[in-house]
């Protein structure tokens, strides 16, 4: 596993580019992505030798008619009711994942939550609160960006809620 400071992160995807832009301190962490592997978020986290509760994956659902992204440890799952409930609506879906990739700019296993095409309300889990730092996707498979939630919070403009069910 390579680790990057954000000085030797020149560039990178829109994600590191937004990082870098805000002058938030970040770690990017690389990998070498397996097709094989079923879960893209469990594999980051074995890769990255991290425990999958620090390891957040980014779902783009519908939420009565209007794309929002929730941000959920890999270690469980989402609960689409409390993301209606967290953002005051009252029926959620999991988007079309043409629809999500079109929208954010990034391909499924590699959506990142910063730097997205289109800014979505975005929902992270209550959990991140009890971390020091996050893992979440940097932008493609087998990058990911190791970050405070706090700035994660404030770069997206998320909402804190019990989003994530084990």
């Amino acid at each position: 596993m390579a680790k990057k400071s954000k000085k030797q992160q020149a560039g990178g995807t829109p994600a590191t580019v937004a990082l870098t832009a805000a002058g938030v301190d970040y770690t990017v962490h690389s990998y070498d992505h397996d097709p094989s592997h079923p879960s893209y978020g469990e594999e980051a986290a074995e890769a990255m030798g991290v425990s999958p509760d620090r390891v957040f994956k980014t779902l783009v659902a519908d939420v009565d008619g209007t794309l929002t992204v929730a941000v959920v440890p890999v270690a469980g799952s989402l609960d689409l009711k409390a993301l209606a409930s967290a953002v005051g609506g009252k029926k959620a879906a999991m988007a079309d994942p043409a629809l999500a990739e079109r929208t954010t700019g990034y391909v499924r296993g590699g959506i990142s939550p910063l730097g997205q095409r289109k800014k979505l309300p975005t929902v992270l889990d209550a959990s991140a609160s009890g971390h020091a730092t996050i893992c979440v996707s940097a932008g493609r498979r087998g990058l990911e960006v190791e970050l405070a939630p706090g700035d994660l919070a404030a770069l997206t403009g998320a909402v804190l809620a019990p989003v994530g069910r084990p």
